[in-house]
């Protein structure tokens, strides 16, 4: 037997199983239309929430930036320093947040990476809600911290597994502020009480939150009006700003900590020098301007009442994140298959991204989709939820 027979026949039951994971090829800018493999398709999957992907004022900013400052960092910041940018960037994000400082990252997963360790170690313990994003977990795990998952969203569980599991040095409470599947919002406020009242350390990823939640998108903490009481709150620039990167906002005490101690800040490369002009000039457009964000939740208030009129699952979603239930994973790709045969671009979202038996339609809404495009799309949705048996 060869060595890597064993993968091969791994590859094949996973396609066996309609989990198979094709990537298909983008042709074009990221807009609410795109070409994807020679086809232009209306495009419902893109974490695109505010439209800023392929935003004039991002684009002239970045080419300013290379123009002045080139294009890559080419080495630690630690080690080689670090531009007047990462500096503009991260003192542009923390008034933004209403926070005490900010400390940038290659991307939000790695800001999960770098500060779950430099806070918690092996004699600690970490209470992670069980529907966490996947960086939270890993990093959970390189802390070498013990885990203790609690219920999804429920507080009186989390209560009650702090309450059984003593002893332990640190302690650290950590969610997803929208979670990236089914679109609901943690209990914020309440796991801050749990938080005060068992002195644990408490860090709130919120992916998903910025440009969304909160004034002007400021994220979840804004939304919940918890300034100041938050003491990790993890962000990420590739979504609703549009670029990429990831960042860690709070208290400067810890901001300072995870710029001795984050290991993906001391031995990896920082942010490219366009991404980061682009970034700023992001935060700049929504510190100016709300009508994006406000544009975001009309479309998705839209969207969402005409799947749930047509008879759709969209589970118990409180954000722009609207997944339509399937359950089967071959239904969910042939669900997939037939949208994008009808110009709806929507990727199907089966296991390991969720549990088995919980498929799904995860379509993603943005501030630059035209009501006609939403109207297509559900049209679209309508014409396939039919013909499989989907809705009557």
């Amino acid at each position: 037997m060869n060595k890597l027979d064993w993968i091969s026949d791994n590859l094949e039951e996973l396609k066996s199983q309609s989990l198979f994971i094709n990537v298909k090829t983008i042709e074009s800018p990221m807009g609410p239309k795109i070409k994807v493999d020679g086809r232009w398709v209306l495009n419902f999957c893109s974490n695109n929430y505010l439209g800023l992907a392929n935003h004039p004022a991002l684009l002239k900013a970045a080419k300013k930036a290379i123009d002045e400052f080139g294009i890559g960092p080419t080495a630690v910041r630690t080690i080689a320093g670090t531009t007047k940018l990462h500096r503009q960037l991260e003192s542009a994000l923390a008034k933004f947040k209403k926070a005490e400082d900010v400390i940038t990252f290659q991307s939000g997963f790695n800001a999960n990476l770098a500060t779950i360790p430099a806070l918690i170690q092996e004699e600690d313990i970490i209470f992670s809600d069980e529907l966490n994003h996947a960086s939270i977990i890993d990093g959970s795990r390189l802390s070498k911290a013990t885990v203790v998952r609690y219920d999804h969203a429920n507080p009186d569980d989390l209560q009650k597994k702090i309450q059984e599991n003593k002893g332990f040095k640190k302690k650290l409470i950590v969610s997803d502020g929208v979670f990236s599947m089914d679109g609901d919002i943690a209990p914020l406020t309440e796991l801050l009480e749990i938080a005060e009242k068992f002195n644990c350390i408490l860090m709130v990823d919120d992916a998903h939150g910025e440009g969304v939640l909160g004034s002007h998108g400021r994220g979840i903490v804004d939304h919940f009006n918890l300034h100041g009481k938050v003491d990790v709150e993890v962000g990420t620039l590739s979504k609703a700003f549009g670029v990429v990167g990831g960042f860690v906002a709070g208290k400067k005490l810890i901001v300072d900590w995870l710029r001795q101690r984050a290991r993906p800040y001391l031995f990896s490369s920082a942010m490219t020098v366009p991404d980061v002009a682009a970034c700023l000039e992001a935060v700049k457009i929504l510190e100016e301007k709300d009508d994006l964000v406000l544009k975001l939740w009309e479309n998705s208030k839209y969207f969402k009442q005409k799947l749930t009129h047509f008879g759709f699952d969209i589970g118990k979603s409180q954000t722009p994140i609207t997944p339509v239930m399937l359950g089967d994973a071959k239904l969910a790709q042939e669900f997939s298959k037939k949208l994008y045969d009808q110009g709806i671009f929507a990727t199907a979202i089966k296991y390991p991204t969720v549990p088995v038996g919980q498929s799904r339609i995860r379509v993603m809404i943005s501030a630059s989709h035209s009501k006609d495009n939403l109207d297509a799309a559900l049209d679209a949705f309508g014409k396939v939820g039919r013909k499989l048996k989907v809705i009557n």
